[in-house]
């Protein structure tokens, strides 16, 4: 038995053999044309073809993981229409006279050098996306068929790594589960495993991967182990362990329809956050409480241009119809730093992330956020609507947001158009400067929810995304925890009450954390509904308070 270790990313137990992901090699060979046009015209087929498969997986994505996961093929489209990129690609054709398959790679191989070099993180990650599209290109070009599983039955795949399109295409039927050598926990590969609950380990380093094709294998997705031929003791207690982890599962079921209460009688809101419209049947399948976390950009990231107040009321009312009452908070346009959009012309920035980006963007252009307000007051009067504000760092924001509020309502009363006036307005604490001036914030609103994603960022200084710095980046870093109680003190002395919507809110380690500090709602992936009522019913908060509370 050999046993080799990982890095976790979505727990539960896989038994079967081993297939290694093997990718057809695109060989790209450089010779003459006579006819450039006619050359011109074949990578435009296929391109127009790749654009087609984008958008299929784009439709299959959403389909399985959610509009918000799925927009990382939304963004493969955006980049293969990318003027420069396809520019390049022609120019070379044509003062060359090459083929399209030797344009396309060098073309490839340029660009992603030129993000690969670049210090912003977000652009060193296209690097990765260029090379994804032009592969597909190269494929179609050459005539490879994209890989397939070939197996008469389920198997663990092990691959180098894996792309987010190469995930989402794998045949469910035949995946156990998964095992990478490369990869980061917060890549859009580890997103779209831990949604589709694929027993997956990634970060497996010096694995020979073409000895293991065909071997028996376990994965532990629990602890990031992978066993190779494994033992008959080590069978058994994986074969216990997966059978105890599916009857846990089919006991979260029975918690439908159950409160979220705890053992002394504290209770807390359970919510979802979603992407879009479609991810609100796995927010009712999954029994939430409310949605806590509508990231509304993804209208404008989906749009070729500005969405219209019509378009916007539309979606923002069938969310609010669908969910019958139950609170739908709506984050406004949180646009910038990893999400870019070229219809809003946004300048290159050395430092997106604390750049013009979420509601700095919406105060600048006033325009486009009243659009989006007239839309949200509207929908209000067909359900429970709170709009919540990202990236404040002032006072003064939020009383020049109230200005163009009242600028809003007033339009509509003059029109007399429905509206709720009782709706509620919120923030999100995203930054140190805003836990520290919350006392005075909380005087403004009647909620905040925190960041948790973008608040362990700024305060450990740490891009999450850069997989060097994984060893240093802590979310159970003392002084965020410390920072999330400062916030939730001042909310309650100030009769605003505080959710959680960031990545940390599933991290059951923080929840009796998160219930001592008085939390008041905890808003998740509609998967982890279940799984945090479970978790938070069987905690007893008078026992765990003042021992938890000293600690911070």
């Amino acid at each position: 038995m050999i046993t080799l270790q990982g890095k976790s990313v979505f727990g539960g137990i896989a038994i079967g053999k081993i297939s290694i992901y093997k990718r057809q090699q695109n060989i790209i060979k450089r010779y003459h044309v006579d006819n450039i046009d006619a050359e011109i015209e074949r990578f435009e087929a296929a391109k127009q073809k790749a654009l087609e498969e984008l958008k299929d997986l784009f439709d299959k994505a959403v389909l399985e993981v959610g509009e918000a996961n799925a927009m990382i093929f939304d963004i493969h489209q955006m980049m293969l229409n990318d003027l420069d990129y396809c520019e390049s690609i022609t120019n070379m054709i044509s003062t060359e006279n090459v083929n399209a398959e030797y344009a396309v790679g060098k073309t490839s191989d340029n660009f992603s050098q030129m993000f690969a070099s670049m210090d912003d993180a977000y652009m060193k990650a296209r690097a990765v996306d260029v090379k994804d599209i032009s592969e597909r290109v190269l494929g179609l070009l050459t005539n490879n068929a994209e890989q397939k599983i070939v197996s008469d039955g389920p198997v663990i795949i092990v691959a180098d790594d894996l792309a987010p399109s190469e995930t989402v295409q794998l045949d469910k039927s035949k995946v156990l589960g998964f095992v990478t050598e490369h990869g980061s926990s917060n890549s859009h590969t580890a997103i779209l495993a831990r949604t589709m609950n694929i027993p997956a380990v990634i970060g497996v380093k010096d694995v020979a991967l073409q000895k293991y094709d065909g071997v028996e294998a376990i994965i532990d997705g629990f602890t990031g182990t992978i066993y190779m031929n494994p033992d008959k003791v080590i069978l058994s207690i994986m074969k216990q362990k997966q059978k105890d982890d599916l009857a846990k599962r089919a006991l979260l079921d029975e918690l439908k329809g159950q409160k979220n209460i705890t053992l002394d009688g504290q209770t807390i809101d359970i919510y979802a956050n979603i992407g879009n419209f479609s991810d609100v049947g796995a927010v009712l399948k999954n029994d939430a409480g409310g949605i806590g976390l509508f990231r509304s950009e993804f209208l404008y990231l989906e749009s070729e241009d500005y969405p219209t107040e019509e378009e916007q009321f539309s979606v923002y009312k069938m969310v609010a119809q669908n969910m019958a009452g139950k609170k739908v908070v709506i984050r406004t346009l949180d646009i910038g730093a990893d999400k870019k959009i070229d219809y809003f012309n946004l300048p290159h920035e050395e430092n997106p992330a604390l750049g013009y980006r979420a509601i700095r963007i919406c105060l600048e252009e006033t325009d486009v956020f009243k659009t989006q307000l007239r839309a949200l007051y509207r929908a209000s009067a067909f359900g429970n609507i709170a709009i919540m504000f990202p990236m404040i760092i002032s006072v003064s924001e939020i009383k020049r947001i109230k200005e163009i509020l009242e600028e809003v309502k007033t339009e509509l009363r003059s029109n007399m158009i429905p509206f709720r006036e009782d709706l509620e307005i919120g923030i999100m604490i995203e930054t140190p400067a805003a836990v520290m001036i919350s006392d005075l914030l909380a005087k403004e609103v009647d909620f905040f929810s925190v960041g948790t994603n973008d608040l362990t960022q700024y305060t450990l200084a740490i891009d999450r995304q850069n997989q060097k710095l994984e060893r240093f980046y802590d979310p159970h870093h003392l002084g965020l925890l410390r920072m999330i109680k400062i916030a939730a003190d001042n909310a309650h002395k100030n009769k605003a009450w505080i959710g959680i919507c960031g990545e940390l809110g599933a991290d059951m380690e923080l929840t009796e954390t998160f219930l001592a500090m008085g939390i008041d709602e905890i808003s998740v992936s509609p998967s982890f509904v279940l799984p945090l009522r479970k978790k938070v019913r069987a905690i007893d908060v008078s026992k765990i308070k003042e021992e938890v509370l000293s600690t911070l």
